[in-house]
């Protein structure tokens, strides 16, 4: 299920909703284009501004953590017959983005640091998609893969070049309209919106859960 088409569009949704939270609640922060917060970083460190270099930089320290604890959790629990290590992470991300909820605008810090770290344990835990490498919380990785099976595609007339690169242009679809979501919710329920990712994590959770039919893999 890990794998499976709905599973990645869901967490897809979740990725743009983070994004669009926290750069329209969070003081301008990407929870998950941590490209951008290291220009923004470098920029404000260059100008001397270095609370505001700060505020970029440690969401980026955040990330490279959760990176590492996602990889953790697969150490300690990838033999687990009981629950999926994807699983762990999945509800890990969504209690703690139901904790950021809860986070006054006075501690944006805190909650951008939170909500990156958990971005990054789901970028290093969901990454294929029926084999195929995607990313569910930046696009840039699969908008080089669509359009280089597109270009492949039109040279060679292989439909299945044309199958996967109509589906990496689907997903990307999927994430615009999930931080199209996440930026009109935002503005309706302030900081409280961010439950709207994590109801979506919960679902993620539960259908994993369920096993592929024919070898009872999760």
């Amino acid at each position: 299920m890990s794998e499976s088409a709905v599973v990645i569009g869901l967490l897809c949704i979740s990725g743009g909703f983070q994004d669009a939270y926290t750069y329209n609640c969070r003081d301008g922060v990407f929870a998950n284009a941590q490209t951008g917060n290291m220009v923004l970083m470098g920029q404000n460190f260059a100008m001397g501004n270095w609370y505001l270099g700060m505020r970029y930089l440690l969401p980026v320290l955040a990330f490279a953590l959760g990176i590492y604890a996602a990889q953790r959790i697969r150490g300690f629990y990838g033999q687990s017959e009981k629950i999926h290590w994807r699983q762990i992470v999945i509800l890990l991300e969504a209690v703690t983005l139901f904790i950021v909820g809860f986070m006054p605008r006075q501690v944006n810090l805190l909650a951008n640091i939170l909500v990156s770290f958990v971005c990054a344990m789901q970028v290093q835990s969901f990454r294929k998609l029926k084999g195929s490498a995607y990313a569910t919380t930046m696009c840039i990785g699969n908008l080089r893969m669509a359009t280089e099976l597109w270009c492949s595609y039109r040279l060679t007339k292989d439909t299945e070049a044309r199958k996967k690169s109509l589906r990496y242009y689907g997903f990307i679809g999927i994430f615009i309209l999930g931080a199209a979501l996440g930026g009109i919710l935002t503005m309706e329920l302030d900081q409280k919106a961010i439950w709207v990712s994590s109801g979506l994590l919960m679902i993620v959770f539960f259908m994993m859960f369920q096993k592929e039919e024919g070898n009872g893999r999760k």
